[in-house]
C-alpha cells in the first residue's frame, strides 16, 4: 500500500494543491493591480463535506491476498471566480494590494500548516511500521 493513498494524506495533498493554485491566482491579482478594468479573482473554497464524502465512498480493492489498498480518487482543477476587493478606481481596476497581500500571507500560513501535518502523519506511520 502506498502511504500517499491514505485518506488523510490524500485530503492533505488536495488541500495543498488548492493552496498552491490559490497562490498562483493571488499572484496574478497582485501583478495586475494597475491593469485597467482588471477584477481580482480567487478560488472557490474546498467543500470539506464533499471531500469526506468522496473518501467515505472510496472503494476497497485487494492488491494482494494479505493487503488491502484504497483506490485513487480523480480530482479536477479547482474553480475560480471574480472577487473584487474594492470598488473600482477610475480606470476600472478592482484590486486592493493590501487585501491581496493578506490573502497571500494567510494562504502561505495554511500551506505551511498542511505540510507540517502531512510530514507529522508520515513520520508517525513510519514509526508505526518500524522505519
Amino acid at each position: 500500500m502506498d502511504l500517499r493513498d491514505l485518506p488523510l494524506l490524500s485530503m492533505l495533498k488536495e488541500r495543498m494543491s488548492w493552496l498552491n493554485q490559490r497562490q498562483d491566482v493571488l499572484s496574478q491579482n497582485v501583478a495586475n493591480a494597475d491593469t485597467p478594468r482588471y477584477v481580482a479573482r480567487d478560488l472557490k473554497e474546498l467543500d470539506f463535506d464533499r471531500m469526506v464524502g468522496a473518501q467515505a465512498g472510496t472503494k476497497m480493492m485487494t492488491t494482494n491476498v494479505r493487503h488491502i489498498g484504497l483506490s485513487s480518487l480523480h480530482r479536477g482543477k479547482f474553480e475560480d471566480h471574480e472577487t473584487p476587493d474594492q470598488e473600482s478606481n477610475p480606470n476600472g481596476n478592482a484590486v486592493s494590494l493590501e487585501v491581496e497581500m493578506i490573502k497571500v500571507a494567510d494562504t502561505q500560513a495554511q500551506y505551511a500548516a498542511a505540510a507540517n501535518i502531512y510530514a507529522k502523519a508520515v513520520a508517525m506511520m513510519r514509526t508505526a511500521i518500524g522505519h
